[in-house]
């Protein structure tokens, strides 16, 4: 045998690793494997453990500071019922601490552990609020006059109020627009808050009206809350005698919470600034249902009626309507206008509209005089529904009634 074979083969074994060097990898192997178990394990049971504390810790309780005492002592309402005086926990930051604050309160000691981000009920998120109407004056046709007045008591004192300042005369806190529906109330709102810039805020008196004692009251109170943060900005009621109809001595626990709903909004109001950068506009189509206290001076003490428009206006309101409309030559709006004796602005709307679809129905690109005159009279008989009062003999047909 060659010397070199021997060599290699000698080397060769002292290279090769014994069984002993083979168990203690797999041992090495073994314990860096029970280790990245032993690190799963723990992480598993520290987020139970601390999903047990969190099931086995007391709840805080909401409450919203009243009034900062002295000695670091503060007055707060619960949500629980009652009115506490409280202690501040030594992390809470006490000049963070206003009236108004929402706070934690410990269950046990009803002690103030932490400071709440402000927030709105749902429902008050979810009413229609425009941070800036794109509407403007120009787009209300016929109400010349409402214009004026809502200009001169709601625009003048958010544009310019040093020329009340210097008159030395406060203008209205609010103002009630009544008169049939549809004749522009909320659009006239919508363009006073677009001609200054303000956020508007539509608010439903229905929605105000709660099962629940107190919930009406407190709706109020942060939507003016609301108003006051987002200002300047216009308070929109549509449909006030929901909560605003008089005042009876016998009534259910329903109208006594409707009262108290009312009694909270006469407060707010009460407490504006008439300088201020909030303004209140309400409407109703029954201004004969509405508690005498809250169109008493210092409250709605300029009241505007919304008539249906004359003449005139239907014409300007038609006018409107059509801009973006494609017209035939033989279109005469202003006779459109003088066959609509009785229409509001939003039956006008739906008069064009409906004509629209008479040209499409038709194979026309453009809206005729014969297509008008059919919408004035589906418009007509619609309004005859609404109203209950059945079409005389001979006058629903597009021939008997108008005459071009």
């Amino acid at each position: 045998m060659p010397v070199h074979s021997s060599r290699e083969s000698a080397r060769n074994s002292r290279n090769a690793p014994s069984v002993e060097d083979l168990e203690v990898r797999l041992l090495k192997d073994k314990i860096r494997s029970l280790t990245k178990e032993k690190l799963s394990l723990q992480r598993e049971l520290e987020y139970y453990r601390n999903e047990l504390n969190k099931l086995l810790t007391p709840p805080y309780i909401e409450a919203v500071v009243l009034e900062v005492l002295d000695g670091g002592r503060v007055i707060v309402k619960s949500t629980t019922g009652p009115n506490l005086i409280v202690n501040v926990a030594a992390g809470v930051d006490v000049s963070r601490l206003r009236p108004g604050t929402v706070v934690a309160l410990n269950n046990r000691g009803s002690t103030i552990v932490e400071v709440l981000p402000g927030r709105y009920d749902p429902m008050v998120k979810a009413m229609e609020v425009e941070e800036k109407p794109n509407v403007r004056f120009g787009d209300v046709g016929g109400l010349r006059e409402q214009i004026r007045e809502l200009y001169e008591v709601v625009v003048l004192p958010l544009k310019k109020p040093e020329l009340f300042r210097e008159m030395g005369i406060e203008p209205p806190k609010g103002v009630l627009l009544y008169g049939p529906p549809g004749t522009g109330k909320t659009l006239l709102a919508k363009a006073v808050a677009g001609e200054t810039n303000a956020t508007f805020i539509r608010v439903v008196a229905s929605e105000l009206v709660n099962k629940f004692i107190g919930e009406g009251a407190r709706l109020v109170r942060e939507i003016f809350r609301l108003a006051r943060e987002k200002a300047p900005s216009i308070v929109f009621i549509d449909e006030i005698d929901a909560i605003a109809s008089r005042r009876l001595d016998l009534g259910t626990s329903g109208d006594r919470e409707v009262q108290r709903t009312l009694v909270q909004l006469l407060a707010e109001m009460d407490g504006f600034d008439p300088l201020g950068n909030v303004k209140v506009i309400a409407a109703t189509n029954r201004i004969d249902l509405l508690d005498p206290a809250i169109l008493r001076p210092g409250r709605f003490d300029r009241i505007i009626e919304v008539p249906l428009p004359d003449r005139d206006g239907r014409l300007e309101i038609l006018r409107i309507h059509t801009r973006n409309v494609r017209l035939a030559a033989d279109v005469n709006l202003a006779r459109i206008a003088e066959i609509t004796e009785g229409f509001s602005g939003a039956d006008l709307k739906a008069v064009v509209t409906e004509a629209g679809y008479y040209a499409i129905r038709r194979g026309r690109r453009e809206v005729s005089m014969e297509d008008l005159v059919d919408a004035v009279e589906k418009v007509r008989r619609s309004l005859e529904k609404r109203r209950n009062v059945m079409p005389k003999p001979g006058g629903s047909g597009s021939s008997g009634l108008i005459m071009i």
